[in-house]
Formats: C-alpha cells, structure tokens, sequence
C-alpha cells in the first residue's frame, strides 16, 4: 500500500511516549517493593489480589498506546487518493534578469548574475500560487520561461541562464521591462508584477519613461532590486571564469561597473513599487517578497483538480481516544461480596460497608453481679 507522511518530524515526540513509559514501569516497581515490605507472603494475595496488578499493568499499557497513536496521527499518514478541484488564487511575476557581461563582476559572491538567481529562487519558494515568468536581457531582451505554476521547472530553466542566452552585449533595461510587461497571460489591470534583478547600467533605452508607460496604461508594479558596489565597483572577468584574469578592458583601460541605483529607484517611483538595495549585503528575499510584492492585489485563477492523498489521522485520533475512554471507565476492582452478587453495585457496596462496620463491634462478656442472679433464677 502506497503510504505518504505529511509530518515524519513529529515523530520526535516518542520521546515522550518513551519517557512515560519508563515512568509507569519504575512507579509499578516501586508500588511492588512497599508491598514486600508492608505485608508478609502468605497475606499477600488476601490484601492485594494479582487481579490488581494486572489492572494497573494494563492501565499503563493503554496509556502509552494512546500516547502513540497520536503521535502517529501527529505525522499525518496518508493512504489511498480522491480528486479534489482547488481554487487558484495569487499573482502574476515577471522576473527581468540582467544577464550582460558586468552582471560576472565579483563584489558580490560568488558574482552578481549567480546572487541574482539564488535570490529569485528564494523568493519563488514564497509564491505558492502565483505565476512566475523569466525576461533575461543585455543589448536585447528576451523570454525564457513563459508564465507558468511549476515552480520546479522554473528553477531548473533559472539554473541553466547564463550571460550566453542573449547574443547582443550592453544592456537596455527599458526594452526589458516592455517585454515583461507584454508577456502576461492576462490583460486586465491588475494582478501583476515585475521585478527586475540588475546592477542599474542601461545604455540609452530611457527604463524611467517605459516604467511610467506601463504603469499608467497596464497597472503593473515594478520592483527594483539593484546588485553591486555602488561606490568602488568591481573589475569585470573577460571569460566569466576567473576572478584573477584577465578581465574586461576598453581602449586599453580595465573596465570597472559600479551599480547605479539612483536609475533604479526612479524605475521604481515612477510605477508605484519599491526599490530594494541589495548591493554587495545579504538580504532575505522572503521578507521583500511578503512585505513587496505579495501586497500586490491577487486574482482567482481557474479550478485545478488535484489527485491528492487522503488523510487518515482522524483514524488514529478516534482510537486513541477509545482507548482513554476505556481506561477511564476501567471498573475499580473485578472482585465483589459473593453474598451481594444479585444487587446494585450501589446497595453491594453499602451492605459490604455496614457488613464490616459489625464485624468490627467488640464482643464483650457480662459478668455482673445482676446478671448472674438471673442466670440463677432460670436455672
């Protein structure tokens, strides 16, 4: 039988089943001990029936069973699978990666082009639901991965892009961001989003004027993430292999790129979004998509069927419960007076209790004087 786990890291609560356990087996031995030293062998069986130890035995064993099975229950085992129709809700992304030679400068580790993309897959993880598409560009634009929910598949194509997917070298950021825009699936005015991964260079293609463009004819929000030292900058590889050499020169002068953020965030200005200065630090790219772009108003996208498992904690609960309910209501004793056998165990129990009341009376002898003139007279 084909069975998923939704949750095996709960499993680490059989500690506690396991502590328990070793609990009621010391208290049972213990309970066994001051009963040796209470009572002599041959009145033990009077005073403490095996019946009992027996009992409480498998009270124990009852508990830590139910303790388990809810551990069980806790790790969501799923067996046997239904079809289910899931609405679809979210927003459509658009990433714009820069993908020109300067994007392999290093002062940023290992180089921009790589931090770029492990922080596009770092915010993808966050994006249950929404669409996600990929523009890369340099002296031209072009689309890799149209709008799509496989996630997956979005990150193996994201792995392979490199400074090579585009022939022209340079870098238009404005042809980028038109190409984005025109790449949704869904031409309403809402539900959308660009963000752009780039050190801020552009050559003439006007990005601050295209953003405004798209922003007032199409609504969508561009979010800027600028990569890259702004204030020395970095020397950029010629191969795209090594840090030590040789790197990128112009009439005969090594060719340093700086990041330009102030292009960025009028980029971001101008179409109602946000810039966010990465440069050469680290930044959590889940807060910026949660803060940023999730704010974005989402749309109801259309009904997938899912062939999915079908849970079966509620088994496992319901038994564990079965089982505490039995130990609750574990009768007290399994012995009763042989003599009260056909009554209510309410009148049993009262009949016992006066039964050893009398039995306790002292029986006294009487020897006075007045009653031993009557044993006379009736003699």
């Amino acid at each position: 039988m084909d069975i998923q786990f939704g949750n095996l890291q709960q499993l680490s609560w059989l500690w506690l089943v396991l502590l328990v356990g070793i609990v009621l087996v010391a208290a049972m031995m213990v309970r066994r001990r001051a009963i040796k030293q209470f009572a002599t062998t041959n009145l033990m069986p009077q005073l403490f029936p095996n019946s009992l130890s027996r009992r409480l035995v498998l009270k124990s064993l009852v508990t830590v069973a139910a303790m388990s099975l809810l551990v069980i229950a806790l790790v969501d085992a799923r067996w046997g699978k239904a079809w289910r129709e899931v609405p679809q809700k979210g927003i459509e992304v658009l990433f714009a990666l820069d993908v020109s030679r300067s994007m392999l400068a290093e002062d940023v580790s290992p180089n921009r082009l790589e931090r770029a993309k492990q922080q596009i897959k770092d915010m993808v993880d966050e994006m249950a639901g929404d669409r996600v598409g990929l523009v890369v560009f340099a002296g031209d634009a072009k689309q890799q991965v149209p709008l799509t929910k496989h996630h997956h598949d979005f990150k193996n194509v994201l792995d392979e892009v490199g400074t090579f997917n585009v022939d022209r070298g340079g870098s238009q950021l404005g042809d980028a961001i038109q190409l984005a825009a025109d790449c949704f699936l869904d031409k309403t005015n809402d539900h959308k989003a660009i963000v752009v991964f780039t050190d801020g260079e552009d050559q003439e293609s006007d990005p601050v004027a295209v953003a405004r463009n798209v922003y007032g004819e199409k609504g969508i929000r561009i979010f800027t993430v600028g990569l890259g030292d702004r204030h020395q900058g970095a020397r950029v590889p010629a191969s795209g292999q090594s840090s030590s050499g040789p790197f990128l020169e112009y009439n005969g002068q090594q060719v340093w790129s700086k990041l330009n953020s102030s292009i960025l965030e009028q980029v971001a200005l101008e179409s109602d979004g946000a810039y966010v200065p990465a440069e050469t630090k680290y930044v959590d790219m889940a807060d910026v998509y949660h803060q940023y772009i999730a704010n974005v108003e989402q749309q109801d996208f259309e009904t997938a069927r899912i062939n999915s498992y079908i849970p079966r904690y509620q088994i496992f609960v319901g038994m564990a419960l079965g089982l505490v309910l039995l130990e609750m209501f574990w009768p007290q004793s399994q012995t009763r007076n042989r003599n009260n056998d056909s009554l209510p165990f309410f009148f049993a129990g009262w009949t016992n209790r006066k039964s050893k009341h009398r039995s306790l009376q002292p029986n006294y002898e009487i020897n006075s004087p007045e009653h031993d003139k009557q044993q006379r007279t009736a003699a």
